[in-house]
């Protein structure tokens, strides 16, 4: 029998997938979502758009009416953003118009895991530039790396860490790359600060953002991405034809209609990240990290998959980051409700003592 695996890259065999444990427990705070669903208000109105809408027909080719309200949200123009099913699909447009064999992509490590595997799989030269000891990111090699690199890519606020690189030190990363910039800013509501304001000044920037997060639509799968309009013309190339659904489109609009419903509770999130870092860092032993986003990494004595079952016991889950390049002893906890915040504490501590 031929054996047809050898026809798949070599490359890619060796690769290990993105993957999940999908496990069922009371508390779940292991993939940064917000744990607050979208307000009724927003759902009705939702509701109202779709009876208009004949369900029969292909959603618009280019959705103009969702495009021209982001622009309105984030400041930037209506030619230079594109709209994607997830920031997922916007991150693998860019690579799949960029990276090919030969082309140098540079990411700062530890950061989400989708960046290299898809860098890999398209036959880009993959070069990490791993976080200082504190883990911030390390500025002076960002920019000795960026000067030979086709591709930088920057997760801030960074995910599994929560870091965010200074507009100061972006402004001078951009200046110094050779090539292109991707800013992931998938939890800048979390840290109240976003790089959009630099794209006027940097043609080589392109930012994507994510409704999954601070937006409270992650089962919707819909994201956008900013950038200069003709970088943006060459991207949407790669991009699927009719890539999101009638339902993701209005429900997109609708939370962008109804920002400031969802705002209050965003800043709940804020109050709530500080309180459990304050928790966490009050604990014997543990070590967490300083976070920006909607998550905290931390590390304890304990090593992290005995943790991690032990918290499973107690009915807790959260995300085990071990695999990650110098995380080999921590979890990430993302910030759920008042109640799930302290029942995740309560266990923690009780494993601990």
């Amino acid at each position: 029998m031929t054996d047809y695996i050898s026809f798949i890259k070599r490359s890619v065999r060796q690769l290990q997938a993105y993957t999940l444990n999908q496990l069922e427990t009371p508390v779940k705070v292991n993939q940064n979502e917000n744990p607050f669903d979208l307000p009724e208000p927003v759902k009705a109105s939702v509701t109202e758009k779709m009876s208009q809408i004949a369900w029969s027909r292909y959603p618009p080719f280019v959705p103009t009416t969702l495009t021209s309200k982001l622009a309105k949200f984030s400041g930037w123009r209506e030619e230079g953003i594109l709209v994607g099913n997830g920031s997922n699909e916007l991150i693998e447009a860019v690579l799949m118009v960029v990276v090919e064999t030969g082309k140098r992509v540079v990411i700062s490590q530890p950061t989400f895991t989708l960046y290299k595997l898809l860098t890999t799989i398209l036959g880009g030269d993959c070069h990490d530039v791993f976080l200082t000891p504190q883990f911030e990111f390390d500025l002076p090699r960002l920019l000795e790396s960026a000067q030979q690199a086709d591709l930088t890519i920057l997760c801030s606020p960074n995910n599994p860490t929560g870091g965010v690189l200074p507009h100061c030190s972006l402004r001078a990363l951009l200046k110094a790359a050779k090539g292109l910039v991707i800013v992931d800013e998938a939890y800048h509501e979390f840290s109240r600060q976003s790089v959009v304001t630099l794209l006027p000044d940097f043609e080589n920037l392109i930012v994507l953002r994510t409704y999954s997060k601070a937006m409270a639509m992650a089962g919707l799968r819909v994201g956008y991405l900013l950038g200069h309009p003709i970088l943006v013309k060459e991207i949407n190339k790669a991009k699927l034809p009719y890539n999101l659904n009638v339902f993701s489109m209005a429900t997109a609009e609708a939370a962008v209609e109804h920002f400031h419903l969802l705002k209050p509770r965003i800043d709940i999130l804020i109050e709530e990240r500080e309180r459990v870092f304050r928790g966490l860092r009050g604990m014997e032993g543990v070590r967490a990290l300083p976070s920006q986003a909607n998550f905290i990494a931390f590390e304890t004595p304990l090593g992290a998959k005995a943790l991690f079952d032990r918290l499973i016991a107690k009915g807790i889950l959260v995300r085990d980051i071990s695999r990650y390049p110098m995380l080999d002893r921590f979890l990430r906890v993302s910030i759920g409700t008042p109640e799930e915040n302290d029942l995740f504490l309560s266990a923690l501590e009780g494993v601990l003592n």
